[in-house]
């Protein structure tokens, strides 16, 4: 499936924002410009912006102000991405070396930093309260999200529960707020606004999950890191927190003290524990659960190309490869 069919409803607007981007990137001090280009231009798909693009035109929004608030989005993501690689003392991000390994923790956590703060400023450009208040509260709850992670890090008798409230915290949040405020910009009635965030909440759980199945899969490397990058740092996601399950107690014991220790030095046996078991199917097939909630809640949407298109994107967030 290619994303540049899914961009096609708005590719006007979708070259609008890579040029607003890149504007609001500008700034006096030479690091942040390094720095937020290099992540900014590191090859990402951009889902979430396209998502705010595609749902304000799909519920009749004509207005330009989409533009300003798709931008937001990524730089909010861009900063969570940020500051994740400093938390996780990641070194490698889509093939390419972390910022924190090219300029160091500090920098990184600082330009993260302020990548937030100029989404805010262009929040207050956009002159609408109710913008504010659902951005402000995405953000509140990611960062929520990043604490409940921290929580389970090393943690083996994290279960099924919390792992999914980690990832609708730290990943769905973001897409159910941006779906929302396409809806918000377009005036739509409650119904619809409640769908719009059904939806964009929905998709960031399937695509949460997708990413978490890939994490032990050989098409891993196409993302620049290696299988089980998560375990190595010592995070239970639903792949081996599904294994424990229904392993035999060997292989429990093992998936404890790999969970427990973190590194790399049970990797390949957990790898061979996880294939031996449903614990992919599983994930997957919750993932497409979630993916068919996420198009089901279009049925608010009037019908248009846009519309069709995030149906497509939540096909694509289960059936992508990388």
């Amino acid at each position: 499936m290619d994303i540049t069919a899914l961009r096609q409803p708005v590719a006007e607007d979708v070259k609008a924002v890579d040029a607003l981007i890149l504007r609001r990137l500008r700034s006096d001090v030479v690091l942040i410009n390094q720095i937020g280009h290099y992540i900014v231009n590191s090859g990402g798909k951009r889902l979430r912006p396209l998502s705010v693009l595609l749902a304000s035109r799909a519920c009749g929004y004509s207005g330009d102000r989409h533009i300003d608030l798709a931008a937001v989005v990524e730089f909010i993501h861009t900063a969570t991405l940020l500051h994740d690689d400093v938390v996780d003392a990641s070194e490698l991000r889509r093939n390419r070396e972390t910022a924190n390994v090219v300029w160091g923790n500090d920098a990184s956590v600082l330009v993260g930093d302020f990548l937030y703060s100029r989404a805010f400023e262009m929040m207050v450009d956009v002159g609408n309260m109710r913008v504010m208040d659902i951005l402000s509260h995405a953000t509140n709850r990611i960062a929520e999200g990043e604490v409940l992670q921290l929580l389970n890090t090393r943690d083996p008798d994290t279960d099924q529960s919390r792992y999914m409230e980690v990832i609708t915290r730290k990943t769905a949040t973001l897409f159910e707020a941006g779906v929302r405020l396409g809806a918000v910009l377009a005036g739509s009635n409650p119904r619809v606004e409640e769908a719009a965030a059904s939806y964009g909440l929905n998709l960031g759980i399937a695509f949460q999950l997708i990413d978490d199945a890939l994490d032990y899969s050989p098409a891993n490397a196409e993302l620049g890191k290696n299988v089980g990058d998560d375990l190595d740092e010592g995070k239970p996601t639903l792949p081996v927190i599904r294994a424990m399950d229904v392993g035999t107690p060997e292989q429990k014991i093992l998936l404890r003290k790999a969970i427990e220790e973190g590194g790399r030095e049970h990797m390949e046996s957990v790898v061979e524990v996880i294939a031996s078991t449903d614990a992919i199917t599983y994930t997957k097939r919750l993932a497409e659960d979630y993916a068919d909630q996420a198009k089901r809640a279009l049925s608010a949407f009037p019908p248009s190309p846009s519309t069709d298109a995030l149906a497509t994107l939540a096909d694509f967030s289960v059936d992508r490869k990388h």
